[in-house]
C-alpha cells in the first residue's frame, strides 16, 4: 500500500488529519516537523531563528529525501513546496493530498505564527505566505480536500472517498 502525504498552510491541520487517518486506515503516521525537530535536536522555531529560513529549507529536503516509509500517512511542514527535488520525491513514493482552507481559516486557527516554526520571510505576512504558498500546494497535489468547515472526522470521510480505500 502507497503512503499517503499531506501538504497544506501551518493549522490547516496536516498533523491533527493525518494521525487518526493513519489509524482509520491501519498505516504508520510520520510528521515530518518532530522528524527533523528529533535529526536536529532543536524545536522547528529555534532552527529557523538560529540558523536562517535557507537552512532550514535544506534541514527540511535533507529529511524529506530520508524518508523510505511505505504505508504510512506523511504530516509534511507548511513549507515542503519550497523544494521541487522533494516534492518530485514524495510525488514518486506516494499519493500527495492537499488539505485547502481559506485564509480566514487559517488566520483564525493560527494564534502562535511566531512560535510555531513557520518558515516566512523577514517581514513576510500570513497574508504573504499563503498567497506565495497556495498555488504550490495546488501544482503538486493528486488531490485537493477542501476542509471548510468541516471536522476531523469529516475531513478524513472526504479524504477516503476521494482516494477509493
Amino acid at each position: 500500500m502507497e503512503n499517503l502525504i499531506l501538504i497544506g498552510m501551518p493549522a490547516s491541520g496536516k498533523s491533527t488529519v493525518g494521525v487518526v487517518l493513519a489509524k482509520t486506515l491501519g498505516k504508520t503516521f510520520l510528521d515530518l516537523d518532530l522528524l527533523i525537530q528529533e535529526r536536529e535536536g532543536d524545536l522547528l522555531q529555534n532552527l529557523i531563528d538560529r540558523q536562517g529560513m535557507v537552512r532550514f529549507l535544506e534541514m527540511e529536503e535533507q529529511a524529506i529525501l530520508s524518508i523510505n516509509e511505505s504505508n504510512a500517512v506523511i504530516a509534511t511542514g507548511g513549507s515542503v513546496i519550497y523544494s521541487h527535488s522533494g516534492m518530485e520525491y514524495l510525488s514518486k513514493i506516494g499519493k500527495i493530498i492537499y488539505l485547502e482552507l481559506s485564509f480566514q481559516s487559517i488566520d483564525r486557527r493560527l494564534h502562535n505564527i511566531h512560535t510555531r516554526g513557520i518558515a516566512m520571510g523577514q517581514g513576510e505576512t500570513l497574508k504573504d505566505l499563503y498567497e506565495k504558498r497556495v498555488p504550490l500546494y495546488e501544482k503538486y497535489a493528486d488531490f485537493t480536500i477542501n476542509g471548510e468547515d468541516l471536522n476531523v472526522e469529516e475531513v478524513i470521510e472526504r479524504i477516503i472517498e476521494t482516494i477509493g480505500q
